[in-house]
C-alpha cells in the first residue's frame, strides 16, 4: 500500500504561474529565476494520464539533482543554491517540499537531445524502417536492445503546440538552433551520456538512451536544463536481465507504456485510467531507481 500522497496539480498563490508542462508547473520567481514543480503527472505517448504515480515529483527531483551536481560541474546548468521553500509562503511550503528547484531563467531551445547506446523504442522502429536513426545509418541485422557501436545522437523537436514530438536529423537541428550551438549540444549531450553511463554500469544499470535540454542564460550561455536523467526522460535497465532480442524489464515508464499497447486505446487524450496495481508497480520502479543509481530511499 503507498501512503505518499500523490500532487496532480500544483496551486501556489504567492508566484505568477507562467506555465504547466506534462509534468511541471513552472512559477515566475524574478526576472532572473524560476520554481519548477515536479508533480506526480504521467504522460505516455505525449498524453497526460489521469492518474499521478505518488512520489514520483520528489524522485525525479531527487535523482535530477544527483546528477546535474555529479555531471555538471564541468559546464553551465540550471542549478542555483537558493532553497525553493524561501520563496512561497510558510502555508505552501509543504506542498512543494522535496520536489522543487530554484532554477536560472533561460530561454529553452525548442528541441530534445537524445542520445541513444542501446537500440530500443521508436529508434528501433526507425531502423527497422530504413537502417538508420535520424539520419545515423547503423550495421545491419540489429535487434532490439542491441548495444550500438557507440553513442549516437537523434535529436527531436520538442514542439510548442505540445503535440507529439518527431524525430529530425542533425541538421534540421542545426536549423533550428545555429550550427554552433547544434554542434556544442550534441558533444555536450555525448559526453554526459558516456560519464553517466559508466557510473551507472558500476551501479548494475544499464543506460538505454537519454533526453536532455538545453537553453541560454541571461548572458548567453548554453545551459543544462529541465531534469537530469530520470526514469521520466530515460530507459534504466537491469545489466543483469539485459539480453539483445528481448526488451528487458526496466526502471522508468517504459512499464507503463508496455501496458498501455496491451489495451484498445488509441493515443489520443483523454487518456486511459490506470490500474491500482500498475500505479503501485510504477511508484516502485521510480523509488528503485533511485537507489540503485544514488543510494537514496523514499518513504512510499
Amino acid at each position: 500500500m503507498i501512503k505518499q500522497e500523490a500532487l496532480i496539480q500544483s496551486s501556489l498563490s504567492s508566484l505568477k504561474l507562467l506555465s504547466r508542462g506534462k509534468v511541471r508547473d513552472i512559477y515566475e520567481v524574478d526576472n532572473e529565476y524560476l520554481l519548477l514543480i515536479t508533480t506526480d503527472r504521467l504522460s505516455a505517448f505525449d498524453v497526460i494520464l489521469p492518474d499521478p504515480i505518488p512520489g514520483k515529483g520528489k524522485i525525479l527531483t531527487m535523482m535530477s539533482i544527483f546528477w546535474f551536481k555529479m555531471l555538471g560541474s564541468s559546464l553551465t546548468t540550471q542549478l542555483t543554491n537558493i532553497d525553493p521553500e524561501s520563496v512561497v509562503m510558510i502555508a505552501e511550503r509543504d506542498e512543494i517540499r522535496d520536489r522543487s528547484l530554484v532554477v536560472k531563467r533561460t530561454k529553452p531551445f525548442a528541441i530534445e537531445a537524445i542520445v541513444r547506446g542501446y537500440l530500443a523504442g521508436s529508434g528501433f522502429k526507425e531502423y527497422q524502417r530504413n537502417g538508420a536513426v535520424c539520419g545515423v545509418n547503423l550495421p545491419r541485422n540489429l535487434k532490439i536492445a542491441d548495444a550500438l557501436p557507440e553513442a549516437i545522437f537523434t535529436p527531436s523537436t520538442k514542439p510548442s503546440d505540445k503535440s507529439h514530438d518527431e524525430n529530425i536529423s542533425f541538421e534540421q537541428m542545426a536549423s533550428i538552433t545555429g550550427k554552433e550551438h547544434a554542434n556544442k549540444i550534441r558533444e555536450i549531450s555525448l559526453d554526459i551520456y558516456r560519464r553517466a553511463s559508466r557510473y551507472a554500469e558500476t551501479r548494475g544499470i544499464l543506460i538505454a538512451d537519454t533526453k536532455f535540454e538545453f537553453g541560454l542564460d541571461t548572458q548567453g550561455q548554453l545551459c543544462w536544463i529541465d531534469e537530469a536523467l530520470t526514469p521520466d526522460s530515460s530507459r534504466f535497465w537491469p545489466e543483469d536481465a539485459w539480453s539483445p532480442g528481448h526488451n528487458p524489464p526496466s526502471f522508468d515508464k517504459q512499464f507503463v507504456r508496455d501496458y498501455l499497447e496491451q489495451i484498445d486505446w488509441d493515443k489520443t487524450s483523454p487518456g486511459p485510467r490506470l490500474p491500482e496495481e500498475i500505479v503501485r508497480k510504477t511508484s516502485n520502479k521510480y523509488a528503485e531507481a533511485l537507489w540503485r543509481l544514488t543510494g537514496q530511499r523514499i518513504n512510499l
